[in-house]
Order: C-alpha cells, then sequence, then structure tokens
C-alpha cells in the first residue's frame, strides 16, 4: 500500500471499531460522504470488501476484522512513538562543549551544574581546562569562560561571577627569610610561581596596578605550572610567592597560613564570563546550561 494512504486505513479503523460512519466521521473531523468514499476506494485497491453495511449497522467482514486486529495495534504503536520523538524535542538535550580554565571549572561551572544535571540526563557537558585564550568557533567549543575584559566585542557574554580580585600570597616561613616586596620591581628577588601559557609559549605577565600605575610585571623562579590551584600548593608548601585570585587565598590568610604582600598593587578584574558565538540554533540545552551558571548576584547574598 502506498504510504499516503495510511489516512485511508486509520479512517476504516475508526469506522469498524465506532460500527457507525456517522460517529467515526465526527471522529476523525470529515463529513460522512468523505468518509464513504474513502472506504470504498480502499476496498477498491484491496480488491476484497472490508465493512458490510446495512441501512442499521456496520461491521467488519472477517477480512475487515483481521485487518482491524492486525493494523490498529501497530499504528498505535506508530502513533506513540511519533508522541515520544516530539516529546524528547522539547527535552533539552545533546551536548555543550565549554572551555575554562580550572579556576572557574571548580569555583563556578562544576558546583552550579552539579545542582541542575540530575534533571537533565539527555544532557552532555564537556568541559575543557585551557588557559590559551581558544578561539571557540574554531575549536568547537559552544561555550568559552573568561574574564570579561578577555571577550571578543563579537561574541554573546553573560555573566557568571563578580569581579575578580588577585593577590599576592606566600607564606610566613617563606618571607621571613626575605625583605618583603614594597613595590614590583622588588619581586627580582623573590622565588616567584610561574603559570606557563599554551599560546605564546611563555609565562604570564603578573598585571599590576596602582592608581594610575599599571605593571605587567615578568617574574622568575623555580617552579612553573599550567594551572592556578598547582601554584597555590605549591605557595602554601612554601616555595615562594603565588599570583592568584583573592577568594582562594582568604581563608588561608584569615588562618594564618598565608600572607598577602602588595595588597596595594594588586588589581580587581571583570569578573567570568560565558559567552558564545550567536544565538542561531541556541539549543535548549544551551538554555539550561547558560541559566544554570549565569551570575545571580541575590544568591551571593543568602
Amino acid at each position: 500500500m502506498p504510504r499516503e494512504n495510511y489516512n485511508d486505513l486509520i479512517a476504516f479503523i475508526a469506522v469498524a471499531r465506532e460500527r457507525s460512519f456517522t460517529r467515526a466521521a465526527a471522529q476523525l473531523g470529515v463529513s460522512q460522504s468523505a468518509l464513504s468514499h474513502t472506504i470504498r476506494a480502499l476496498e477498491t485497491r484491496l480488491g476484497l470488501r472490508l465493512l458490510t453495511r446495512t441501512t442499521r449497522s456496520v461491521s467488519p467482514t472477517e477480512a475487515g476484522e483481521r485487518l482491524l486486529q492486525t493494523a490498529a495495534p501497530r499504528l498505535e504503536e506508530i502513533e506513540a512513538e511519533l508522541a515520544a520523538v516530539a516529546e524528547f524535542r522539547d527535552k533539552p538535550a545533546g551536548t555543550i562543549r565549554i572551555t575554562a580554565t580550572d579556576y572557574a571549572t571548580k569555583t563556578v561551572l562544576w558546583p552550579r551544574l552539579s545542582k541542575v544535571l540530575r534533571k537533565y540526563p539527555e544532557i552532555n557537558v564537556e568541559i575543557i581546562t585551557d588557559y590559551g585564550l581558544s578561539d571557540i568557533v574554531a575549536d568547537r567549543y559552544d561555550i568559552g569562560v573568561r574574564n570579561g575584559d578577555q571577550v571578543a566585542k563579537d561574541m554573546i557574554a553573560v555573566r557568571i561571577a563578580p569581579d575578580m580580585r588577585m593577590a599576592i600570597v606566600g607564606t610566613p616561613a617563606y618571607l621571613e627569610k626575605r625583605e618583603w616586596p614594597k613595590k614590583p620591581q622588588d619581586l627580582t628577588t623573590h622565588n616567584c610561581i610561574n603559570l606557563r601559557l599554551p599560546t605564546l609559549g611563555g609565562f604570564y605577565p603578573w598585571e599590576l596596578k596602582k592608581g594610575n600605575r599599571e605593571v605587567q610585571a615578568r617574574v622568575e623562579g623555580q617552579l612553573a605550572f599550567n594551572g592556578t590551584y598547582q601554584m597555590l600548593e605549591a605557595a602554601l608548601s612554601g616555595y615562594g610567592l603565588a599570583y592568584v585570585p583573592a577568594d582562594l587565598v582568604q581563608t588561608h590568610i584569615a588562618a594564618g597560613r598565608l600572607v598577602w604582600v602588595l595588597e596595594d598593587w594588586c588589581p580587581t578584574f571583570p569578573g567570568l564570563h560565558a559567552y558564545y558565538a550567536s544565538r542561531r540554533e541556541f539549543s535548549r540545552a544551551m538554555t539550561v546550561v547558560i541559566d544554570a551558571i549565569r551570575y545571580r548576584p541575590e544568591e551571593r547574598k543568602r
């Protein structure tokens, strides 16, 4: 049977079940004459009678009864599967690839995503740690996470964290052996823990600012890492000074494990932003992820 004639089969099932052209026509939303024409056309194509008609009743023939018992359940299964597919379309689903630093992942992305992903098992999230300021379009990422001043102007950006202050810290034991730095130039006499940047193959310069004076300090030391948390651990172990986000070291400073030096030179940067290329083909999965990681100041106050 041609595929376009499945509607004729549906019409037959309605008449056979209702045992009435009048009730079947009302159910299908067609006229009785149109329905009668459809059934006759179906019987003609099959070359046999499916319904026995009298002035008072309609009933399936033996062939019609067999067709009703075999075809109706299969059509119901097809309709159920189509409904399931439509429901799947309405559910957030798919893979969202995110590039972010380890600091952003641990302090923002994972704490917030972990609260919502259980509700959306069809959403897959890949988070790739990267300090290289990747081109999210060329590298096929859906979302990038960077400080607000590092986001290209042609991207759509959503703030996910408050402004971020940096801190230069070291242990009291380390600082006891050396003169405390009073200006950025004094860092040359200290063992500084560097952050290796993959893009330029060099070290991240410590961006310092006091009033209108700005300095990019190129520091040296025994250790270099490509992640924030390793730098912090090295500083806690007394290997030197580290330049890290202030919120990571506040508890260590309060506990006396670390000391903040050159505090008046440590700047505040625009906070972390999630950014993406376009709203075109913006999936429901993207909507869920962006909404989950969005910065809400009122939540921070609680």
